[in-house]
């Protein structure tokens, strides 16, 4: 690695911020799995969310076309611009990803990776942004807090399946690349952390006919996860009746709770729900 963190947190006397939740990597293994999971071409514009003071990014401006940085902290402007100041292939952008349009900084018929190592409280908005608003990515690896990793691969019928694990797997494919312990940071997290790739789907993996509407029925069936899929979809705007009708249409048990549904489940639920709207 050309960057050393330690070395450059020193270097420019880094204070880290508490409230910004800043946790940057030490370790060069983790860094190393992170460049080959991403499997960076020389084609690829990476968008990179969260440079902190750019050891991850001087590796990615090597194989990268482009790089697109996304840092929050004014404070770790200038370290970047000094320390990347040579790679003409580098853009850093000061600016909260989450207030980011991201197709303003994606040029027409551009591959895009993004690669981010992010503060955890901000982790489920940075993924949901980037699916709902239909950015044009091909992959996001992402490291994140390993409760977050494991709700997003989990299974119908587990504890930590939800609507953000039927988010993401409405649109993407998961492969987990890395278990991360806390020793690899500075300041060290108190939890582990996991090194995460989604892998954008080609299409929607489940045919809905309303997308807002089949992600209503997610949210409102894990809003009170132990209520029956009845009672937890009473604001859905349908009568007793109609819902009942829906469920029987969809050959869903109007008992069963939303966490026992698969995503085809879901969509067959949504489709019979959208056409008694």
């Amino acid at each position: 690695m050309d960057l050393n963190t330690l070395e450059l947190v020193k270097k420019y006397n880094f204070k880290f911020t508490k409230s910004l939740g800043q946790n940057f990597l030490v370790d060069d293994s983790v860094l190393k799995d992170i460049i080959e999971g991403a499997e960076i071409s020389p084609e690829d514009h990476v968008i990179e969310i969260g440079p902190g003071v750019g050891t991850l990014t001087a590796e990615l401006l090597k194989k990268a076309k482009r790089v697109t940085a996304l840092e929050l902290d004014a404070s770790l402007i200038p370290i970047l611009l000094e320390e990347l100041k040579d790679r003409e292939n580098f853009t850093l952008i000061n600016k909260d990803a989450l207030k980011v349009d991201f197709k303003e900084i994606i040029n027409e018929g551009e591959k895009v990776k993004v690669v981010a190592n992010l503060p955890y409280y901000v982790t489920t908005p940075i993924i949901a942004k980037l699916l709902n608003e239909g950015v044009n990515f091909d992959s996001l690896t992402i490291m994140i807090q390993k409760e977050v990793a494991e709700r997003i691969n989990a299974c119908p019928g587990t504890k930590d399946y939800g609507a953000l694990s039927l988010l993401v797997q409405y649109y993407c494919d998961t492969k987990i690349i890395r278990r991360v312990p806390p020793a690899s940071f500075i300041p060290r997290p108190k939890v582990d952390s996991i090194v995460i790739k989604l892998i954008k789907l080609p299409g929607a993996r489940v045919e809905v006919r309303d997308e807002a509407v089949f992600f209503k029925v997610i949210r409102e069936a894990f809003n009170m996860r132990r209520k029956t899929l009845s009672n937890a979809l009473k604001n859905m705007g349908l009568s007793k009746d109609a819902l009942e009708e829906a469920f029987k249409e969809a050959d869903i048990d109007s008992r069963r709770r939303g966490e026992t549904l698969s995503i085809e489940e879901f969509a067959s639920l949504a489709n019979s729900i959208n056409t008694r709207l």
